[in-house]
């Protein structure tokens, strides 16, 4: 099974938080289709910002978004205009999405929007900005191998990891046949549940066709009672 599915779905609510929390019933669908919208319009604007993980959080009057990013200077933009156009765009993909629903006056009511930006800290990796950094190089042209290998090496370096895998698809420098190729360093064991993988995906629209890119980075185990600290942080600070 932890070669089949996303191995952070497999350990949520183990030793990884939920990205999306809230509890209201009767709105799941509702709500459901409004984080898609909220993580599309994040995925289109601001793409170029190394957008590594995105949380939504709701309580019953408060939409909050927390964004970590490895360019947040991107997202701010010059005297805070980047984020408000981004608060903007969020807010009418909602009110779209209510629109298109047939959401009544009471369904459709906004609820009270705030949008935080991270730090992506150098001393962090993220498999999702690595992934998007491989991309890039491919749509540049780059050597595939040497990409894969140049990127591998540099997660490595890092003290907390433990093992690391690279995984691409599609027509790879352009070839005609389409092919796999992958490059694993380290151990890492996807069926323990308490090791704490990152996991993330890319897409590399390049000339001739697109390329999918998968990483996986192990970075040592988390076990349980470091886990329920974390779980129980996140809980009280939800209900704050």
């Amino acid at each position: 099974m932890g070669q089949k599915i996303n191995p952070i779905s497999l350990r949520i609510g183990v030793v990884k938080n939920w990205p999306a929390r809230w509890l209201l019933k009767g709105k799941y669908g509702r709500f459901l289709e409004e984080d898609e919208a909220i993580r599309r319009v994040v995925g289109e604007k601001i793409a170029q910002a190394g957008v590594s993980a995105l949380e939504i959080e709701r309580t019953s009057n408060n939409l909050k978004i927390s964004i970590q990013a490895a360019r947040p200077g991107f997202i701010i933009g010059r005297g805070g205009k980047g984020i408000e156009d981004l608060t903007k765009a969020i807010e009418k993909e909602l009110r779209d999405v209510r629109r298109k629903r047939g959401a009544g006056a009471a369904h459709g009511k906004a609820q009270g929007l705030s949008l935080n930006v991270e730090e992506l800290k150098r001393s962090q990796i993220a498999a999702p900005y690595v992934a998007q950094q491989i991309a890039w190089d491919l749509e540049k042209r780059l050597p595939f191998r040497r990409t894969m290998k140049k990127y591998i090496e540099q997660v490595m370096q890092n003290r907390d990891v433990k093992g690391a895998k690279v995984f691409l698809s599609g027509r790879l420098d352009g070839n005609e046949i389409a092919r796999r190729e992958r490059l694993v360093r380290g151990s890492l064991p996807l069926h323990t549940l308490r090791a704490d993988i990152d996991y993330g995906t890319a897409t590399a629209f390049t000339s001739y066709g697109t390329v999918g890119i998968k990483v996986w980075i192990y970075k040592g185990e988390i076990f349980q009672e470091k886990a329920k600290g974390e779980s129980q942080s996140a809980d009280r600070d939800s209900e704050r």
